[in-house]
């Protein structure tokens, strides 16, 4: 008979429960008041006060930056580079970490020490920009995309993971007939479902919160990723083109307000789908960390 011993919280408990507590609130703070001041209603907003619940609910703002150019190209760029972007990565990193579990194959060696070297070096932002001016992609999406179609982090892990699948699953499929890129595209393809699901995230959330590459290579303000778009609005305080302006009803939009609605609006994809798909960044942590 097993006896499960009782007992209350400790004191240390305690007040680790609380720091944590305390930390949370803190944290959820700043993004409390973007959420109300995008809310707040522009002939009621009043500069400087702080908005822990809009004095009255209006959806101006959002109405108003979904009407502007600006930010609907930049959405359209940042969904284009996502979308494709992240399909690119994933095709990339895993046919090249299944070749690279292949001991059989050419130049393997020599590429995997390619792979490996990069995560000790790093050429710099000045040789990657002349690599990407060369290339004749200056001001054009595929600079965001091509020179990142893999990273050696992504090929390392996937390709541990393929190494965990059992080899007689592959066998089993060349007896029956099957050629390599049937055993990889009927075998490995599904088994491996786990990291690509996790991968597919990593990816699409680096696409879409691409700030730093998109500032350097695209000087188009008609193909602006949206942190882009942000960063103009928010730290350099101009909102040529989408501040404020008249509405139908004569009432100025602040252009504080349509700041913030532009943040929550960048935000919101990806915090509709992080919390429902949350278990495979979990999963993706520990992919090829174990083989069995």
């Amino acid at each position: 008979m097993s006896y499960v011993h009782k007992k209350g919280l400790s004191a240390g408990d305690w007040l680790n429960y609380s720091l944590l507590g305390l930390i949370s609130l803190v944290s959820l703070f700043p993004f409390l008041y973007i959420v109300s001041l995008s809310l707040t209603d522009p002939a009621t907003y009043t500069p400087l006060k702080f908005y822990f619940v809009p004095d009255r609910f209006s959806l101006a703002s959002f109405r108003y930056i979904l009407s502007t150019d600006s930010f609907i190209n930049s959405l359209k760029s940042t969904a284009f580079v996502t979308l494709v972007g992240t399909v690119l990565n994933i095709i990339v990193t895993f046919t090249m970490a299944y070749g690279l579990t292949k001991k059989w194959v050419l130049g393997r060696n020599f590429f995997l020490g390619s792979v490996l070297v990069t995560l000790f070096f790093n050429a710099g932002v000045i040789p990657h920009y002349l690599l990407v001016k060369e290339m004749g992609l200056l001001n054009s999406y595929w600079s965001l995309i091509w020179p990142s179609l893999t990273n050696a982090w992504s090929l390392i892990v996937v390709k541990s993971f393929m190494e965990s699948i059992h080899p007689e699953l592959e066998e089993a499929a060349k007896i029956d007939g099957c050629s390599d890129i049937g055993v990889f595209l009927r075998i490995v393809i599904p088994l491996s479902m786990p990291a690509i699901a996790a991968f597919t995230l990593f990816f699409a959330v680096q696409h879409w919160n691409t700030y730093f590459n998109a500032l350097i290579y695209i000087s188009d303000t008609k193909k602006w990723m949206l942190q882009v778009l942000i960063k103009q609005l928010v730290m350099e305080n101009d909102a040529s083109g989408v501040g404020a302006t008249s509405s139908s009803d004569e009432v100025l939009v602040p252009k504080e307000t349509v700041k913030m609605a532009a943040i929550i609006l960048a935000m919101f994809p990806i915090l509709v789908v992080y919390p429902f798909l949350q278990k495979y960044f979990a999963k993706g942590v520990m992919l090829g960390s174990v083989k069995g």
